[in-house]
């Protein structure tokens, strides 16, 4: 069974917006439901300031796609909504034609843990109209918070140069779901394990905890606390030691750690997760080293994320292992990433594919026509370059290349450079065809990719924009279709 199955058991069918399924019932009302057409999910600016974003949730949009079917119980409930007349909302045909649909889509998708960049689709969604309008909803769910998340992440992994990155943001996070979903796409983004259990079971991802100031308050003082901990957990003995006093706390934790030395054990470190933290980890170190015990761990929380890391990184903190909650699982600087879903194609009457654009006053919002697809160039391993292209035109003209978000709009592309496509099949006809590879494979590329970008591109402040451009005919077309939707012709 596939982990959205395991985590709830009935249909997620109606995880939509009305606003889907009333479009729905127009298409086949005016006889378009079965019209091919083609959508791409996409956002228009990374997150957080930052250059790049990292793609995730395709496994949860595979699940869903895998799984979705209107029950009996969901037909019912589409035909016991009533519209502002008291009628039915949905003509009961159109509930009918629900009940026999199956999916038949195709989705392309770039594989979780790449690194990708405004305008470029995650997801191209090509297949009848009504159904690819359904998806709409469940898929922006799904890749845009993931993605968000496991951005976070990495940036937050970034800046901790190496050291380990805990998951600690299950108490805070959005919802059951927004726990595990979160949980998922931090480990995708690089943290090395999580506090969170049920995604432990359900993902595989390692699980690391210590214990709570209630334990320590539970007793009545800090040193019998913590000789019961290590009573408790001889070989998982993370003491926890500013309940009452920092300083006194790393006493008392090393007088446990000698104990537990004397019983053949070895104590794992201690938790900081109040006060300076840059000051207290040296002072902690210090004391452990003194001690004899150079191998424990220094542990910090408290409020996290990339920007305190490095800070205190600069202030020459001694801390060996980040515990990361509230600001990775809820991105509380940018709790969303603001993907679009949009549709760029669609066939007109004689079967031909008829591109389209949306319209803004905001050039940002101008959508790309065609049935977009994403060239990435390389020198060497290093990337240098995305170029969006319509498939249908066949692969982009390299000899030139309007760019996107750069004050240099047209340049030659790069020269001696190879190309990949990063589109690829992952659902044909409604099946899954995309090969589902382990999470941590998942986590792997991520760290693969960003290595294989220029440090100006990752930078957590003022990045240079990585180079996102339209091949030339795509850049033609979208030019026609918006100066003809400008002067009150056909798009």
């Amino acid at each position: 069974m596939t982990v959205l199955g395991n985590l709830y058991a009935s249909s997620l069918a109606l995880l939509t917006d009305l606003y889907q399924l009333t479009m729905a019932h127009g298409y086949w009302k005016q006889g378009l439901a079965e019209r091919e057409a083609a959508f791409h999910l996409f956002f228009r600016r990374p997150p957080f300031g930052g250059g790049y974003a990292i793609a995730s949730g395709l496994e949860t949009v595979l699940d869903y796609v895998e799984a979705f079917s209107l029950g009996g119980d969901d037909l019912e409930y589409l035909a016991s909504l009533q519209g502002n007349d008291h009628k039915p909302l949905f003509a009961p045909a159109f509930v009918d034609y629900l009940a026999n649909m199956k999916l038949s889509v195709d989705i392309d998708a770039v594989a979780e843990g790449t690194a990708v960049f405004a305008h470029e689709p995650l997801l191209r969604v090509t297949g009848p109209l009504l159904q690819a309008q359904l998806l709409e909803t469940a898929l922006l769910n799904a890749v845009n918070f993931q993605t968000l998340i496991a951005t976070k992440s990495a940036r937050i992994c970034r800046a901790a140069k190496g050291a380990p990155v805990i998951d600690f943001g299950l108490r805070r996070a959005q919802g059951f779901d927004g726990g595990i979903s979160a949980t998922r796409a931090a480990f995708v983004g690089g943290c090395s394990a999580t506090s969170n259990v049920l995604a432990g079971k359900l993902l595989g991802i390692p699980v690391r905890g210590t214990h709570a100031h209630s334990w320590i308050m539970a007793f009545d003082d800090e040193p019998t606390a913590f000789a019961a901990y290590a009573d408790a957990m001889p070989a998982n003995s993370v003491f926890l030691v500013d309940t009452y006093d920092t300083v006194s706390g790393i006493d008392n934790a090393i007088e446990a750690g000698k104990t537990l030395r004397d019983r053949g054990f070895e104590m794992q470190g201690v938790r900081l997760d109040s006060g300076d933290l840059a000051l207290l980890s040296r002072t902690a170190r210090k004391q452990l080293n003194a001690a004899g015990f150079d191998q424990a761990s220094v542990v910090a929380s408290n409020d996290l994320d990339e920007h305190e890391i490095g800070r205190l990184m600069e202030h020459g903190a001694a801390i060996d292992v980040w515990g990361v909650g509230t600001n990775l699982v809820t991105a509380r600087d940018q709790p969303a990433l603001g993907g679009v879903y949009k549709l760029a194609a669609i066939r007109d009457e004689a079967g031909e594919w008829s591109p389209r654009v949306k319209l803004s006053e905001q050039d940002i919002k101008v959508s790309n026509p065609g049935l977009q697809q994403v060239a990435r160039y390389y020198q060497g391993d290093l990337m240098v370059a995305d170029v969006i292209y319509d498939q249908l035109a066949g692969r982009p003209a390299d000899d030139i290349t309007f760019w996107l978000d750069v004050p240099a709009r047209v340049r030659n592309l790069p020269a001696h450079t190879r190309r990949e496509d990063l589109l690829v099949p992952a659902v044909r006809r409604g099946d899954v065809v995309a090969e589902r590879p382990a999470l941590d494979a998942i986590r792997d590329r991520a760290k693969n990719q960003l290595e294989h970008l220029d440090a100006a591109h990752l930078r957590l402040r003022q990045p240079l924009v990585y180079p996102v451009g339209l091949d030339a005919r795509v850049h033609q077309t979208k030019e026609r279709l918006v100066a003809a939707a400008r002067n009150g012709g056909e798009s």
